[in-house]
Parts: C-alpha cells; sequence; structure tokens
C-alpha cells in the first residue's frame, strides 16, 4: 500500500478484528518508525460498519442470487464482469447501498430517530 502510494503522508485503513491482523509480523510492520499506515479499527462484530462487506452484499445479489454457474470458471467470470463493467455503469444507483448512512434507533422504545 505504501509503495503504490509514495505521495501520501498517511494512509487510512480500515480494518475488521480479524485474527491475522493482530499477528507478530502485522504487528512488527506497522510498528514501524517510517510506517504511513493508520488504522481504523472496527468494533468486534459489526460487520454493517465496513463498506467492504456492503459492497459484498451488492455483489452477491447480482452475481449469486438465482444464478447458476456450471463451472467454476463462470462462476469467477461473472465476479470479475460485475467487478469490472458492472460496477463502473452502475455506480450511480450503488452508492447509496454502499453509503455511510446509518439509522440511530432509540434505546427507549427502539425508533428510528429523526
Amino acid at each position: 500500500i505504501e509503495a503504490r502510494n509514495p505521495d501520501k503522508r498517511i494512509i487510512h485503513v480500515i480494518w475488521d478484528n480479524a485474527a491475522y491482523h493482530k499477528g507478530p509480523d502485522v504487528r512488527a510492520f506497522l510498528a514501524r518508525a517510517a510506517c504511513r499506515i493508520h488504522l481504523i479499527q472496527l468494533p468486534p462484530y459489526c460487520p454493517h460498519l465496513n463498506p467492504i462487506e456492503r459492497l459484498w452484499a451488492v455483489l452477491h445479489q447480482y452475481v449469486t442470487h438465482n444464478r447458476y454457474y456450471p463451472s467454476q470458471k463462470q462462476f469467477a467470470d461473472a465476479i470479475l464482469a460485475f467487478m469490472r463493467e458492472t460496477i463502473p455503469q452502475e455506480w450511480t444507483k450503488f452508492r447509496d447501498k454502499v453509503s455511510d448512512n446509518f439509522r440511530v434507533i432509540t434505546h427507549k422504545n427502539f425508533r428510528v430517530l429523526k
């Protein structure tokens, strides 16, 4: 990430609490004095806060729901076509599904606050 973004002073990375994110190699890499990566740690058990999870939901809707692929290659091709063609062509339709708009619910009566 740093090599691909040499002009960026700080690189923000959002990640979840997967065990492999906490391994000794990862910790050592991030502890370097010259490290430009700033982690944004998501809370445990909150996939709804992770933008990529919302994109995966859209991908599943377009690629896997009510679809059959006779081979693994056709399935992989459908995923790649979605990523390379469908997302750029239909981004305006997707951006609302993959946004940071959240509803806040009161704990008193479990109603959406406006």
